[in-house]
């Protein structure tokens, strides 16, 4: 399979097959939402399609052309691939296996008690894959759109599918991972015009036939690993969950007072550069700086004086403490007892250090006995060097963390003798200067 450099890169011509009139057959396992929706449209898209499920009341409510659930338009394309002659159902998963070229797997996937992901379809339409498969002949693509936790596709799923079938996945049959996004309600056309198309696969021949089955309404899907495409599925989802607590949040703090929520995140969402776009929204550290800590606390104290309980705002600050703990147990957990810190300032291309993350991590490095050295390119030696007494005890009052600490005026006088180095900023002459560098390093950024 190609190599991932990054989370994704979009499909490459070798990976898209051209589409002839003899589009690979599909089994689709699993007649709820996904499945029933993915019949529909599939067969709209010209392949022929079985459906199958257990549940012989589902497969039966196919078989007649009405949808198992209320989905606009379903119903309509399930009639128009039963007249055409394409659409079929079943109640057994060998039998639909073996007469199709791909097989979906859509198969519900419910939370246990302990909120984990129950696999027990997973597990079980593994085992009757693979018995087809160890029945058939030629190659045969496995497709799970299912919502499974990363390394479910290539554990559980894949080492059913070689056991029980005697072949090797990648070689004798293949596996992807290819999320929906299908809102209910809106499922058809979602399948339609996707917000994306992510497809995580062993190989490059799986790769390229499912390219080939969502060309029609996405020429450049996303290709990534399997695990990376398990996850965005699951992100994907947590994030509008977050989006319609922080409305909702949003809405009543507006209402304790007098102010319209809709017509706020009317006007929020008019920005596209900051507030809907991709700004702030990759792994890294911590916020700091003058706004973001002094606003969060500000909100907060809005809402505990009008009685509210915001949770996720609430929190906000929490987590933001949590992450910077996060790093100080990766760096308690190399045993360094001398750290190089590089990058000081709240963010990159500032000498702003207001309520700086690095700072208050070297001073939670330096409570737990840790001797720190830092650098960071636009601060000088000399700020650690008050002029006066007065100065220096403001300097301590504004930064407690500053008081004794070691800033260096180069990174190679950070890198000497030091056991592990955190880099909170993404600058190019720390990049150069880590490359092949002998401590551990830790780098927070993201990048």
């Amino acid at each position: 399979m190609t190599e991932f450099p990054g989370a994704f890169e979009p499909a490459s011509a070798a990976l898209v097959p051209v589409l002839h009139e003899a589009r690979p057959a599909i089994s689709v396992i699993g007649l709820g939402y996904v499945g029933a929706v993915s019949c529909g449209c599939l067969t709209d898209l010209g392949h022929r399609v079985i459906g199958v499920d257990l549940d012989a009341a589902k497969a039966a409510s196919v078989a007649a052309g009405r949808a198992p659930m209320h989905e606009a338009g379903l119903d309509d394309l399930l009639g128009t691939a039963l007249d055409k002659g394409i659409l079929s159902t079943s109640t057994e998963v060998e039998a639909a296996v073996l007469a199709t070229d791909v097989t979906f797997v859509s198969v519900g996937t419910p939370s246990r008690a302990d909120g984990r992901c129950d696999l027990t379809n997973v597990v079980a339409v593994a085992e009757s894959i693979g018995a087809a498969l160890a029945r058939k002949a030629g190659y045969h693509a496995v497709v799970m759109r299912c919502s499974i936790p990363p390394g479910t596709t290539m554990g559980a799923f894949a080492q059913r599918l070689e056991a029980v079938s005697g072949k090797r996945a990648g070689r004798d049959f293949g596996i992807a991972f290819c999320p929906e996004f299908m809102r209910e309600g809106e499922a058809v056309a979602d399948f339609r015009t996707p917000p994306k198309t992510v497809i995580g696969a062993t190989d490059d021949r799986v790769a390229g036939i499912v390219a080939g089955i969502f060309a029609p309404v996405d020429s450049r899907p996303l290709h990534c690993s399997i695990e990376i495409a398990e996850m965005v599925k699951y992100v994907d989802n947590v994030w509008h969950a977050t989006k319609v607590c922080f409305g909702n949040e949003v809405g009543r703090l507006a209402a304790a007072h007098g102010v319209d929520g809709g017509d706020v995140m009317g006007i929020f969402c008019e920005d596209r550069k900051l507030n809907i776009s991709p700004a702030y929204l990759r792994p890294g550290f911590a916020y700091g700086g003058s706004c973001l800590p002094k606003e969060v606390r500000a909100v907060c104290g809005l809402a505990r004086a009008a009685g509210l309980d915001l949770p996720l705002i609430g929190h906000v600050a929490a987590s933001n403490e949590a992450h910077i703990d996060a790093v100080v147990e990766r760096v308690r957990a190399t045993g360094a007892r001398r750290v190089g810190v590089l990058g000081l300032t709240f963010k990159p291309g500032t000498d702003d250090l207001r309520e700086s993350p690095a700072l208050a991590l070297i001073a939670r490095l330096r409570a737990a006995g840790v001797e720190v050295v830092c650098h960071d390119p636009v601060l000088s030696p000399r700020l650690f060097r008050p002029a006066t007494p007065a100065e220096a005890a403001a300097k301590r009052a504004a930064y407690p963390a500053l008081d004794g600490l070691d800033l260096r005026g180069s990174v190679s006088g950070v890198l000497d003798g030091c056991d592990a180095v955190v880099l909170t900023q993404n600058a190019p002459e720390y990049r150069a200067a880590l490359a092949g560098c002998a401590p551990r390093v830790i780098d927070v950024t993201g990048a």
